[in-house]
């Protein structure tokens, strides 16, 4: 951690800047709504149904070389976990919850007040960058209902690229960009695999875990700089990097 006066800070976007599975959590509400009105589906089978979507979620593999886009590959997630569910399903009542789900969550997501005047006052004082992992389209889709590009000086999405986080070739894009040096950067993210291990792959002057576990210790090989428990409580941590 030793080196000059930071210059740059990268940030991670879901689940650091915006609460992305709290939104996640009220989107699958909505559609878990739609099933009960189209299906009168009790809640037990709406439960299993919207927790095989979310395990989909976490396991897909989108392959740009498929030829299939990430609406249909998460509609068809919708259309499996139904059938899974009750053995059988509409492919047009997929659709339905697909897009419910999907329009739900964009509403609900959003960059607090207090996270915005964060972000203008850091960009006083420092460069900023947003690196988000994921699918290029569905990540833009984030960045523009949070309308936050504008408080960046460059936004970064794993997804148009080759290698995302935690490989080292994308944070050196990011360098690259801002025209500085990894030591002189700070990472932060809420992601100890991939912000994390990657910050630290990258060489950057510090990493800065988000986690609002109670514990702070790591049983894992990943080892944070500094773990704070919200965002907000960043310039606190760059003041100890002058």
């Amino acid at each position: 951690m030793d080196g000059g006066a930071v210059k740059a800070v990268l940030f991670d976007l879901d689940n650091t800047l915006i609460e992305t599975s709290k939104a996640g959590g009220a989107a699958l509400q909505q559609a878990g709504e739609l099933l009960k009105t189209q299906l009168g589906l009790d809640d037990d089978s709406v439960h299993n149904i919207c927790e095989r979507f979310k395990q989909k979620l976490l396991v897909e593999q989108h392959e740009r070389s498929s030829g299939r886009s990430i609406d249909d590959l998460r509609a068809r997630h919708w259309e499996e976990s139904i059938v899974e569910t009750l053995g059988s399903c509409s492919p047009s009542l997929a659709a339905q919850c697909y897009v419910m789900w999907k329009n739900s969550r964009l509403e609900v997501l959003c960059l607090s007040p207090e996270v915005r005047q964060l972000l203008k006052q850091l960009r006083c004082r420092y460069k900023l960058l947003l690196l988000t992992n994921g699918e290029a389209k569905t990540q833009r889709e984030k960045v523009e209902a949070v309308q936050c590009e504008d408080f960046f000086d460059a936004v970064v999405v794993g997804g148009e690229h080759l290698e995302q986080k935690p490989s080292s070739s994308i944070f050196r894009k990011c360098f690259d960009m801002l025209h500085v040096e990894p030591q002189d950067c700070v990472m932060v993210g809420d992601s100890l695999d991939t912000d994390i291990q990657g910050g630290v792959n990258a060489g950057v002057r510090a990493t800065v875990w988000i986690s609002s576990a109670k514990s702070s210790e790591l049983d894992g090989p990943v080892k944070p700089d500094y773990t704070i428990p919200t965002v907000l409580e960043l310039p606190d941590i760059l003041a100890q990097l002058l």
